[in-house]
């Protein structure tokens, strides 16, 4: 007698039928835990994941490819709300807005061409002056140390015909790498010069572009923020142009004194220099003066020009620069001081000329959309009373 189970299994594996397939067959779907055959999603799950990683990829490499271009916008737009107050007040008095624009916007290169020319020019004067002086300056140094220490100091050929044959080729491609340089800042120069006429010449009608795409809420909220970042961009230029007053003054004072030749060309140099170049701007403008009085009256005179610039710089960013940015833009003192280093350690150069009206657009921002509530009565609120 045949046992039930025997007789199941001695079953054939039914084949399927005409019109069916595998899939109709009964089993485990695909993708069940006990089912030899992957889901039916799979395949499309890995294309779209593979997908995925190569656009990410290019996006990638094409932020990495405009990071030049986003910064030359972001300049753009930075000119271009620096220099809008002037262009509204054409505007007001019957020009053109595309008129005010140009003309607030060349005029404004005009001054800097001409103070790069003038100072530009000195600077190269006295920069060829103290290569000339560096062969004497080199003899009596020569001199200084063989006598005093009594060591033997090759001469200035022997130094001059030994750099050459060490970095002659260095300097061949350094000289087409500045080259390239130049051709790369002219283009970006132009650029950001373009971008800023036509944010300046659009005016409202660029706003007006930017707001049709959002609800009638959101175009306030947008409008208020471009007022309040308008606003801290003029402060902030106005506190630049505080301390660049304040500089070329002291400057000019020290120097009368010191009768350090150039004395207001040099302060005006100073004063620009230190306020509108960041981070290395009270070092470059330190140096002209420096040079100057080394070529013109001598070593101590430089030594004094060097720690006076150098004395004057720490109080600046200690003291001055903290409150007059602080009542300029409406914050403390101690976070503007430490917004300009965080930005400018994150960031760059741009990132420290830019940190003082980002900060100030930001901080106006949360006071707008976050409510600040009443004080508790403390001890620790207010400082002691005085003892009689």
């Amino acid at each position: 007698m045949t046992s039930p189970s025997s007789s199941a299994a001695a079953e054939p594996h039914p084949q399927p039928g005409p019109g069916q397939s595998e899939t109709d067959q009964p089993g485990p779907p695909p993708g069940a835990p006990d089912s030899p055959r992957p889901p039916r999603w799979l395949p499309r799950a890995l294309f779209m994941a593979v997908a995925a990683v190569f656009l990410g990829i290019f996006t990638w490499n094409a932020m990495g490819a405009l990071e030049g271009l986003f910064v030359n916008v972001l300049i753009a737009v930075f000119i271009a709300l620096a220099l809008e107050p002037g262009t509204v007040w054409l505007v007001r008095r019957g020009w053109r807005r595309g008129l005010a624009a140009a003309t607030t916007l060349i005029g404004s290169l005009v001054v800097v061409i001409v103070l790069l020319t003038l100072f530009g020019n000195l600077f190269v004067q006295q920069l060829v002056a103290l290569a000339q002086s560096v062969p004497r300056l080199y003899t009596g140094l020569r001199a200084f140390v063989s006598d005093r220490f009594d060591i033997v100091v090759p001469d200035s050929d022997n130094l001059l015909r030994q750099a050459l044959d060490e970095f002659g080729d260095d300097v061949a491609s350094g000289a087409l790498l500045v080259g390239t340089t130049l051709v790369g800042g002219l283009l970006a120069t132009l650029t950001i010069l373009l971008v800023a006429y036509y944010l300046l010449a659009a005016g409202p009608r660029f706003r007006a572009a930017v707001c049709g795409w959002l609800t009638p809420a959101r175009q306030q909220e947008m409008l208020h923020l471009w007022e309040v970042t308008q606003g801290k961009v003029s402060d902030y230029i106005g506190s630049r142009v505080v301390l660049a007053a304040v500089s070329t003054v002291v400057t000019f004072v020290f120097l009368a004194i010191l009768q350090t030749p150039y004395a207001v060309p040099l302060a005006v140099f100073v004063g620009v220099v230190s306020q509108f170049v960041p981070t290395i701007g009270a070092y470059l403008g330190g140096a002209l003066p420096t040079m100057v009085a080394l070529t013109a009256q001598g070593w101590p005179q430089a030594v004094g020009v060097l720690a006076f610039v150098i004395a004057y710089q720490q109080f600046e960013n200690l003291y001055l620069a903290p409150k007059v940015s602080a009542r300029a833009l409406e914050m403390n003192a101690a976070v503007s001081l430490l917004v300009v280093l965080a930005f400018g350690a994150v960031f760059g150069v741009l990132g420290a000329f830019l940190a003082m009206p980002v900060a100030a657009t930001i901080q106006a921002v949360a006071t707008t959309y976050f409510r600040r509530h009443e004080l508790v009565e403390s001890h620790m609120l207010r400082d002691p009373d005085s003892v009689s």
